[in-house]
């Protein structure tokens, strides 16, 4: 059950939250239990200290104003660019350097081991590169088939 409370943004730009009993917490930050699988239920608001202060069990439930501001604040925290294609990669050993399209753009990036590629489901993968960032492919079977027959190179 989604807990009773009204959540703005103050003159900085931060969230505040209220609750219904009155209590006020300043600078709180969505996060997501399921960030894959389910990224639109299961929220935790939590305080800058990290202790959760509310919680969100399916952000539709929310008005819209407050659903927005929640996903305005999980979109400017997060950063997991999906990939659509492979284009290229530059070797079938690792390190390599791969060449993607995403839903953010195209980009290249270094994979730096085959563990760096972690099967979530079993057509749900993660990839992390050399910096750490993660790309994820949602459902390999949406891949096309050039991008496919790469990554079975790497699997």
């Amino acid at each position: 059950m989604t807990t009773n409370f009204d959540l703005t943004r103050n003159v900085f730009g931060r969230l505040v939250l209220t609750t219904a009993d009155g209590e006020v917490h300043e600078s709180v930050a969505p996060v997501r239990a399921f960030p894959v699988q389910a990224p639109d239920d299961g929220i935790a608001l939590v305080s800058t200290d990290g202790k959760e202060v509310g919680w969100i069990d399916r952000i539709e439930d929310l008005p819209a104003a407050v659903g927005q501001l929640v996903r305005e604040e999980l979109e400017g925290r997060e950063f997991m660019p999906e990939i659509a294609r492979i284009n290229s990669v530059t070797s079938f050993a690792t390190p390599c350097t791969w060449s993607v399209a995403t839903d953010r753009g195209d980009t290249e990036f270094v994979l730096r081991g085959e563990e760096d590629i972690r099967r979530l489901t079993v057509d749900t993968l993660l990839i992390s590169d050399i910096h750490g960032i993660h790309y994820l492919i949602r459902d390999v079977r949406d891949l096309d088939k050039h991008s496919k027959k790469i990554l079975d190179r790497f699997l």
